[in-house]
Formats: structure tokens, C-alpha cells, sequence
């Protein structure tokens, strides 16, 4: 037989069944919640993540684990990313001067008053002027400062928005030249071979960061109805900028840019490599440097763990180079073009791309006769018919392969009475298989010269 016995003593217990040596009792039930004190550090992470990090692109190939090891890796890095809100860098060691060919005193074509312009364009240039005297980039002249050149300003539109640019062509014209190279794009993008993971960075205003010379800025003195402004940082137009930039990129990052993992256009960067660790040090190093020469780096342009990207006009992996076909795709929709300044417009985009168009020169040969200066515009049927196979071969063109100079190259060559042309090519192996491709195109017209013999 079983029951419930209940005692109503000091210590409450009950027996079930006959046994009442076994006394169970009810005791009070106490739930112990533990909350762990979240550290500053993660509360600053966390808000680095929703109020900063959400503008960069992650790529959704990443992992939960690399997604969070990255998040922490830029938190501690933070001092090298900044929005367009707030401070611009200075970089340190750098200041950018300017040398004319000539001396004092300076001709009429360097001191231009200000361009007439409308009211709407007056308001929009008074926006423009607050926001570069907020970032700093530029200071107004007083009036008791000598001023002995003064560069006009134009507002350009675009889409409803305007832009602010100073026409400093006279100010080139007097510009001893700097002839430092400049990589060609298509060259530096084959560094990508190979790598799996990719990063992109672009630098915050892009030239506004290099400092300009005490001498220099009595250079750079632009005058708008409203009064005279002096240049602290370099303006966009200015002559010798990009070999500059180029100087000091070279000199920043030396030993990066050699060991090939580096990739840096002006102010756009690149870090790429096969293994995500290996990467993470590498991208790490990187903006160490940025860091230490106080560069800023724009998130809103930052693309983090890409297996292929979109730069200058093509779509890079590691193992292809492609044509962005976003970027041809307002050629296609444009009608045929009846101006010769439409078709050298044409040609120099289609150009461009010719490492990726077999035969190009061959091709528009009949195009490049109807720049020639002599010649009459008119469009016959060999023009046209360059024209529509160029336009479809920037969309049908085939993807190039990324070079492994490991292996060995095919080199494939042709010629004939109007041009000459070869095609490179490689056996490479992917998914296991053994694949031929093209690495480049190559070609050229045949000079007047060479056809005689």
C-alpha cells in the first residue's frame, strides 16, 4: 500500500509507502543568475561595429569566426579608418611643392578673375567653400596679403549634384613637369594571381591629405565672388599630383610593394593573399604604415575578404581579369556616334581594353583613319563595321587568365598587310583539369613605312 504521510513538525518532510525510514522533504528552490560584467572594451567594439563598420562591405563568404576576427582586428586599428564627417589625416613627411619655369614677375594668365557664374552656382560654390574651410583644406586670404596669383573656379553638375574645381590650366602651363612613372593598372591587377582573399581601401578625399608647402600655397590661391582662398592641402587638377603620390606611396610602403601582396594606384589599395592568416598579417602591416604616416582610409569604400573585386573598369579574381560589364553597358546604349570627337571619345574607351579585344588594331584601323586630321568625317560601311564589332567585343570578349610565371607561356602570332597581332596564352590547371586560356592580346597597325617592304 502507498501513500502520503505529512508531519506538520519543525522539519517537513513525507514518507511514500510503508517506509517511513525514508523521509523526503521540500526544500526551498534557489535560482542563482550569474551576469557577467560586460568590459568597456566590448561595449566600444560592439558600437564600432553599428556605427562604423556597417558602412564597409564584408564579403558573405566569410565564416562567422573570420567575420568576428575581423571585426576585432579593425577595432584595433580604428585610428586609421574616418568618415567623411570627421577630421581629414595630414600625412606626415610629405608636403607636395611646386616649381615653375618661370620667374617674377608672373604673366596676366596666372592672376584670372573669378568666372562669371549663376546664382545657383554662386550658392553651391558657398557650400563647397564652407566645407573645405571646415576640413580644413583651405583658409582665407586676408585682405591685407599680397596676392599674386589667383586661379578661377568652375561648378560643373552632374546628375543635380554640383562639384567645385578650379581651373588651374594656366597654372600647369608654368609647371615644371615630374616625370615619375605611374603603373599601368592592367600590369599591377595580375599581383592578384592567385590570392583567395582580397581587401580594398581608398583613401578619405583622396589628395586633400598631402599638406602643401608654406611657398607653394601663394600658388594655390583660387578667387570665387565671395573673396580669395588659399589651398592647405592639394587640390584636384593640380599638374604632377599623381607622380607625387606615386613617389610617396613608393616610399611608405617599399618593402610591401615588393613582395607582391601590395597593390597601390594612386589612392587606391590593395592587399590580397591565398591563406586567411597569412592575409590578416598582411592587411595588418598595411595599415600599421597608414597608421604611422597618419593617412586616413575612407570605410565607406573599404571591401573586406572579396574572392574577386571591381577596380578601375574590370572585375578581378585570382585566377581571371574581366571586363566590368556595368562600365560599358551606356556605351552599348548610345547610338551610333556621328562627330569625330565621338569616335577618338570611343576609341580611347575601347582602348582601354584592348589587352582583352583579339585583332583590336586590325579592327579599328577603319575608326583611327577618320580622326586623322586630313580626312573627311564620314562613316562607310568598313567604319561601321568596326565600330558594332568593337562595341559587341566589350561584351562578349573572354575572361583572361591571371598569369603564373611558374609555367610556361604559348605565344600565338599573326600578320597581314594592315597589321600585326598575337595572342599569349597558358596552360593553367583549375577545378583539377588542365585549361588553356589567353593571358593577353596584343596588336598594332602597320606604320606606312613598314608597309613598303
Amino acid at each position: 500500500m502507498y501513500g502520503i504521510d505529512l508531519h506538520n513538525n519543525k522539519d517537513r518532510y513525507f514518507t511514500i509507502g510503508d517506509n517511513k525510514c525514508q523521509k523526503i522533504a521540500f526544500l526551498p528552490l534557489k535560482r542563482q543568475i550569474t551576469v557577467n560584467k560586460v568590459s568597456p572594451v566590448n561595449l566600444e567594439l560592439e558600437k564600432f561595429k553599428s556605427e562604423k563598420l556597417n558602412e564597409a562591405e564584408i564579403s558573405l563568404h566569410l565564416t562567422d569566426k573570420q567575420e568576428n576576427e575581423l571585426s576585432s582586428f579593425l577595432y584595433d586599428h580604428k585610428e586609421a579608418f574616418a568618415s567623411d564627417k570627421e577630421p581629414l589625416g595630414a600625412i606626415i613627411g610629405h608636403e607636395v611643392d611646386i616649381t615653375f619655369n618661370i620667374k617674377r614677375p608672373y604673366p596676366p594668365l596666372l592672376r584670372i578673375p573669378a568666372y562669371p557664374a549663376s546664382p545657383k552656382s554662386r550658392e553651391d560654390s558657398e557650400i563647397h567653400i564652407k566645407e573645405l574651410l571646415d576640413l580644413g583644406v583651405i583658409r582665407k586670404v586676408g585682405h591685407n596679403e599680397e596676392v599674386e596669383i589667383t586661379t578661377p573656379v568652375i561648378v560643373a553638375w552632374n546628375n543635380g549634384k554640383s562639384r567645385m574645381v578650379g581651373d588651374f590650366r594656366a597654372l600647369n602651363t608654368y609647371t615644371v613637369p615630374d616625370r615619375y612613372p605611374i603603373p599601368k593598372i592592367q600590369i599591377a591587377l595580375t599581383q592578384i594571381s592567385q590570392a583567395v582573399y582580397i581587401a580594398t581601401m581608398d583613401s578619405l578625399k583622396g589628395f586633400h591629405q598631402n599638406v602643401v608647402t608654406t611657398r607653394a600655397r601663394k600658388c594655390l590661391r583660387i578667387i570665387v565672388h565671395c573673396g580669395v582662398y588659399e589651398y592647405l592641402r592639394i587640390p584636384f587638377g593640380i599638374k604632377n599630383v599623381p607622380s607625387h603620390f606615386q613617389r610617396m606611396i613608393n616610399e611608405i610602403f617599399p618593402q610591401e610593394l615588393s613582395e607582391g601582396w601590395l597593390i597601390i594606384y594612386m589612392d587606391y589599395i590593395i592587399v590580397c593573399y591565398k591563406t586567411w592568416e597569412d592575409h590578416m598579417y598582411k592587411l595588418s602591416r598595411g595599415l600599421t604604415k597608414i597608421q604611422s604616416v597618419n593617412m586616413k582610409i575612407s570605410l565607406k569604400k573599404c571591401h573586406f575578404g572579396l574572392k574577386e573585386l571591381k577596380a578601375l573598369g574590370h572585375v578581378v579574381s585570382g585566377l581571371s581579369l574581366g571586363i566590368d560589364k556595368n562600365k560599358v553597358e551606356a556605351v552599348l546604349l548610345k547610338p551610333m556616334h556621328q562627330k569625330k570627337k565621338e569616335i577618338q571619345s570611343f576609341l580611347g574607351f575601347s582602348g582601354y581594353y584592348r589587352q582583352h579585344i583579339k585583332e583590336f588594331a586590325a579592327i579599328a584601323r577603319p575608326l583611327y583613319k577618320l580622326c586623322d586630321k586630313d580626312t573627311v568625317f564620314e562613316m562607310n560601311v568598313d567604319s561601321v563595321k568596326g565600330f558594332e564589332y568593337l562595341r559587341e567585343a566589350l561584351t562578349t570578349s573572354p575572361l583572361l587568365l591571371m598569369p603564373d610565371f611558374k609555367l610556361p607561356f604559348k605565344l600565338y602570332i599573326d600578320a597581314s598587310g594592315d597589321g600585326l597581332g598575337a595572342a599569349l596564352h597558358q596552360v593553367q590547371i583549375i577545378n583539377d583539369k588542365p585549361v588553356e586560356g589567353p593571358i593577353c592580346f596584343i596588336s598594332r597597325q602597320i606604320k606606312p613605312a613598314e608597309a613598303r617592304y
